[in-house]
Parts: C-alpha cells; sequence; structure tokens
C-alpha cells in the first residue's frame, strides 16, 4: 500500500494484506468521490478512499456513469470499490467482475439513505431483512479472492436498531471490516450522528469498525475515536470543500495540536489542481458542470467571504460557461482582494 501521509504505526488496521497509513478514511459519496476527487485526497492525507458506488444492475454497467465510476486507472493500492444492490447473485457478479477490473477491496453498500436507491430495496433498506442481509454477504465473500467490506447505518429506524446483529452477522459472514454511520436510515442526514451503538458494536466484534458520521475537525475525529474505540474514522460531507481535512486529522491525531491551515497560495494550487482533474475525466462540457459543485463547497470552506458573498460567487462561477473561463475566475478568486474584484466584476457584467 502507497503511504500518502504519515508512515504506518503499529496498531493501525489492517484489512485482508493492506495496513492502513493512518486512521482517516474517505466514505464513498456518490457524485463526489470520483477518480480526480479521491486521488487529491490521497495527496492530502487520506490513509484509504473508497470510490463511488457502483451498481449491481448488470444491464447499467455500459452506461457512461457505471464505465466512470469503475475507472481507477492510476490509483495506488488498495483500489477500493463499493457495490449497491439487493441481490445476492447480482452483487456477487459484480463483486467479480470489479475484482477483474482491478479492485483489490469490495466494500459493500448497506448505509445509502437515498430515496432512489432505498426503493429497489438497496442501500440501507437491505438493514431491514436480516436473512437477505447474510445471504448477500455469504454470496459476495464466496465470489471474490479479496476482502470484501460492509458500510451500514445503526438501522433502519429508532424502533429497529439493529446494527449489532448486522455487524454480527457480517463478521460470520468473513467480512473483513466495518464501516458504520451513527444514524438510522429515517434520520437521513438530519440531527446528530450517535456514537453509543458505534461504542458498542466496537466493543463485540474483532474485525476493524471505523465510526463514520458529523466528522468535521481533528477535535471530532479524536473524540470519536477516543469514545467508540473505533480503529479508524471515516470523513464524509466533512471533507467536501476541504481536502486539507485528512492530513489535518491525522496530524492532530498523531500530535495533538491543530497543523496550519492551507495558505491562500495552498488552496489555489489545490483548487486549481482539482479543476483541472475534473476537466480532463469527464471531458470538458461535463467538466465544467461537475465543477461548479465543487468549487461552491469550497467557497462554503472560504473564511475570507461572508455567505452572502458565498452565494453571489456561486451564482456568478455556475453563470461560466467554458474551462477557460473558470479558471480565470478561480485565478481572480485566490487574489487578496478576491471579494472586491470578482464582485465588482459581476455588478459590471449585469
Amino acid at each position: 500500500m502507497t503511504l500518502i501521509s504519515e508512515p504506518a504505526t503499529p496498531g493501525l488496521p489492517t484489512i485482508g494484506p493492506y495496513r492502513l497509513p493512518n486512521r482517516v478514511i474517505l466514505a464513498p459519496m456518490a457524485g463526489v468521490t470520483d477518480r480526480p476527487f479521491r486521488q487529491l485526497c490521497r495527496q492530502l492525507g487520506a490513509g484509504w478512499v473508497v470510490g463511488e458506488m457502483v451498481t449491481a444492475d448488470p444491464s447499467l454497467w455500459h452506461t457512461r456513469k457505471s464505465q466512470l465510476r469503475m475507472d481507477h486507472r492510476g490509483e495506488p493500492d488498495p483500489r477500493v470499490v463499493q457495490i449497491a444492490g439487493g441481490d445476492a447473485e447480482m452483487l456477487a457478479q459484480a463483486a467479480r467482475l470489479n475484482a477483474e477490473l482491478g479492485a483489490q477491496i469490495i466494500d459493500i453498500n448497506m448505509g445509502c439513505p437515498a430515496k432512489k436507491v432505498c426503493n429497489k430495496a438497496a442501500g440501507s433498506a437491505l438493514l431491514r431483512d436480516e436473512a437477505l442481509v447474510a445471504e448477500i454477504l455469504e454470496a459476495v465473500v464466496a465470489a471474490v479472492d479479496i476482502p470484501v467490506t460492509l458500510k451500514i447505518r445503526t438501522g433502519w429506524c429508532a424502533e429497529t436498531n439493529n446494527g449489532l446483529r448486522i455487524a454480527q452477522l457480517a463478521e460470520s459472514a468473513g467480512i473483513q471490516s466495518l464501516a458504520i454511520h451513527g444514524r438510522h436510515r429515517e434520520q437521513r442526514y438530519t440531527g446528530q450522528a450517535e456514537y453509543d451503538t458505534i461504542a458498542e458494536i466496537k466493543s463485540r466484534l474483532s474485525i476493524p469498525v471505523i465510526a463514520n458520521g458529523d466528522i468535521t475537525s481533528p477535535e471530532k475525529a479524536a473524540e470519536v475515536l477516543a469514545y467508540t474505540g473505533a480503529d479508524a474514522v471515516m470523513v464524509g460531507r466533512g471533507a467536501q470543500g476541504n481536502p486539507w481535512i485528512f492530513q489535518q486529522i491525522s496530524h492532530y491525531l498523531q500530535h495533538g495540536e491543530r497543523m496550519a491551515l492551507p495558505t491562500l497560495i495552498e488552496r489555489h494550487h489545490v483548487l486549481q489542481g482539482h479543476v483541472e482533474a475534473l476537466h480532463e475525466f469527464y471531458g470538458n462540457t461535463m467538466g465544467v458542470r461537475i465543477a461548479r459543485k465543487h468549487v461552491g463547497w469550497y467557497l462554503n470552506d472560504d473564511p475570507r467571504f461572508t455567505q452572502l458573498q458565498q452565494r453571489a460567487l456561486k451564482q456568478q462561477f455556475n453563470a461560466l460557461a467554458l474551462p477557460e473561463m473558470q479558471f480565470d475566475w478561480i485565478n481572480d478568486a485566490m487574489a487578496p482582494d478576491a471579494a472586491t474584484r470578482l464582485l465588482a466584476k459581476g455588478s459590471h457584467a449585469a
């Protein structure tokens, strides 16, 4: 495994033959953790990254979306592919296909709360059927000779908080690590993540347990690790517009203090490189569209701008139709007088 941040130290989690270099993992997020973002997060300290979920439905594998999600060219070990579906044989087939395409770890999605996923009896909807969960886990583990991992929520709803039973089924089936989001499905992303269930599961399992949900700062990561006893934390939405969070958490866990925030020059370099990678990966037309949401997230995390300025700047960037226009805007955005310069341009254009 290529070490991106600090060297591995004793006690770090091992999944199959792969030892994580640190305790900070990028969560799989549909529409976010594409190859450009995974590579960026690796460069900025993520010990392990998980790709966007790939459908288990073979009738969709030919689509451009699926082909891009299965593209891991140039990525270091281990290449982790998440598969999603509700049929055991189809999931086993998807695991075999992705292993043939170079996946080195297969992750099964039983945590996605999206309605369009749950309506197909996939994602976190599977948590309602423990017999089907066991069938799926056993089928996928038997289908490939590489490690299989699982991502879940604490349950379907507060009344059926069956995360522990699912976790025990997973360990019995041969799952090699378990990531748990500290909300049940009905919460989606509302309210606060809870970590009591994760702590209980960790105390009952021997495989690595990864805590997920509301990991938005180095201090929160340290608190969650200490409270749950988890082997690692998984960062999702906290990395959107803030890919530096991985090295910041890793540094804090090692040294007990925050590292310096990225300078304006460093932010410029990362943002420009990220947008360039999006254009290259998706092509100019699609790349321009996808860059808009990422730049919006970077603006959310930029303390130089007020909320009103952020909204105005997002509208301005979203109106840009060509790659060169986006890069000119990024250059202006990283100037010390960015707000004045860009908002003045916007008023002149109006």
